[in-house]
């Protein structure tokens, strides 16, 4: 028996106060809507009650940021893709965000069981005079508990990860539990099992002066972090920058991003870091 789950976000602005209008159809729905930095961001947090994602599941989240709205969507726990029969399991994602809206995804990280086949996609259409942050944070199998991804006891194994934005930055990307040149090589994953994206993109070319503002932050505070040696930040196109980490757990990775994500707010946006409680729990 698998699940199909479907969410759909719409985010307007009435006012002063960002409204969200939410529509479910099987186990995939919003937990909490909130409001800590006023009436102006709303603070989403998305719930799968079932509390994984087997072979067959599909799971879907459609958003749509209307005109001058302003959504920070989070996750209560980890994304959990476990052990598969055969079939795949699929996580998609798509938004749009108009102008001048701005969209903040950052869901706690997923974790890819070892046996699981599975895809999870996501997909942002920025409107010329959008932004938005995302960060998305992968482990591989749970090594400390003595159950890693690569076990030869399953090594039909399979992740696949994209991130989307249309015209400007595509990374699509396998992992198998049977690639240990992938897994271990210093080109690679170089032993570590866990991976973390974040970046802040825009629908138009960011000034020069902008895009190196956010670099030289991100370059401070990870030269200065436990994970400097594997971490690393770059602005391959002129509409986001991107900083990328690899980590033997996930705890110093999530404090990486979120210090970065801090200072990135201010120097973008002149908001003050509201970090979600669920973040530290």
């Amino acid at each position: 028996m698998s699940w199909l789950g479907q969410l759909n976000l719409d985010y307007r602005r009435d006012g002063e106060r960002t409204i969200a209008l939410d529509r479910h159809t099987g186990p995939l729905r919003v937990l909490q809507r909130l409001y800590p930095e006023g009436p102006g961001v709303c603070h989403h947090v998305l719930v799968h009650p079932p509390g994984g994602i087997v072979g067959g599941d599909v799971l879907q989240v459609d958003a749509h940021l209307a005109c001058g709205s302003h959504a920070l969507i989070t996750t209560p726990g980890a994304t959990r893709f476990y052990r598969s029969a055969g079939e795949e399991a699929q996580q998609t994602l798509h938004t749009r965000v108009d102008d001048d809206s701005r969209l903040e995804w950052l869901p706690l990280e997923t974790i890819a069981y070892r046996g699981c086949v599975a895809s999870n996609r996501m997909r942002f259409d920025l409107a010329p005079r959008a932004e938005m942050f995302g960060w998305d944070v992968l482990a591989l199998g749970l090594p400390a508990a003595g159950e890693p991804f690569d076990d030869p006891a399953h090594p039909h194994g399979r992740y696949t990860q994209e991130i989307d934005l249309p015209g400007v930055w595509l990374e699509r990307g396998t992992v198998t539990a049977t690639d240990q040149l992938l897994l271990d090589s210093p080109l690679g994953w170089a032993g570590h099992r866990v991976t973390g994206t974040l970046w802040f993109a825009s629908g138009t070319p960011l000034p020069r002066a902008r895009r190196e503002a956010l670099l030289d932050a991100a370059r401070a505070l990870s030269a200065d972090h436990a994970l400097s040696a594997t971490c690393g930040s770059t602005s391959t196109h002129e509409q986001v920058v991107v900083l990328r980490a690899l980590a033997p757990r996930v705890e110093p990775l999530m404090d990486l991003l979120v210090s970065v994500w801090s200072q990135w707010r201010t120097l973008a946006w002149d908001l003050a870091p509201c970090p979600s409680r669920l973040w530290r729990t």
